[in-house]
């Protein structure tokens, strides 16, 4: 059974504030890194606010992480390299409807991380970090329907079978100008990750 939106503000909130001490920031350091204020960190970290997709792109940027690692658990030699559909993290942005789930095996060692997101019609999510502390890089696939993704200034159309490779050193928006909902998979790297304090998506 799927964990409940609770229970995923919960675990984020956890996890925030485990990324945050590991870096030695205070709620204020990490605001002036990410543009995030710091009532809202506080609120997350606290597990009383659900923030939208833009808000935790901009606190992982500011963490010299990933989205998804915010969704993540920290990485031990005896996780299981096996993760159930029905075990994946999946959570649902409130302003956009855009659904991603994490499909990569929780707390497993490994350079690669891959996530799945459901794109409403109609929706935009747009990610305004642009240089962060790591190297990313990611290649989006589409399963299902069109998107629009811009990277910096260039829009690339992508439909069903398309494969996009791009670093996340830019912003960034993706838009379904259709009526059907796009499925794609996003396959990530993070330069020199490795070990439990390692950056990561």
């Amino acid at each position: 059974m799927e964990k409940t939106e609770n229970d995923i503000d919960s675990r984020l909130a956890t996890r925030l504030r485990a990324l945050r001490a590991d870096r030695g920031l205070t709620l204020d350091g990490l605001a002036e890194r990410s543009g995030v204020s710091r009532s809202m960190i506080s609120l997350v970290e606290r597990g009383e606010s659900s923030p939208t997709a833009s808000v935790l792109e901009r606190l992982a940027a500011g963490l010299g992480v990933t989205l998804a690692t915010l969704f993540a658990e920290a990485e031990r030699e005896d996780a299981d390299p096996v993760v159930r559909r029905a075990d994946q993290i999946a959570w649902t942005d409130p302003a956009t409807g855009y659904r991603r789930r994490n499909l990569s095996p929780p707390g497993y060692p490994s350079p690669i991380e891959l996530v799945e997101v459901e794109l409403p019609p109609g929706a935009r999510v747009s990610y305004d970090s642009g240089t962060r502390a790591a190297i990313v890089e990611q290649q989006i696939h589409l399963l299902d329907g069109t998107i629009e993704l811009t990277v910096g200034e260039v829009t690339h159309r992508l439909n069903a079978g398309d494969c996009l490779a791009m670093r996340l050193d830019r912003p960034t928006g993706f838009y379904n100008p259709t009526d059907r909902t796009a499925r794609y998979i996003v396959a990530l790297t993070t330069e020199g990750r490795g070990g439990s304090n390692a950056v990561k998506r």
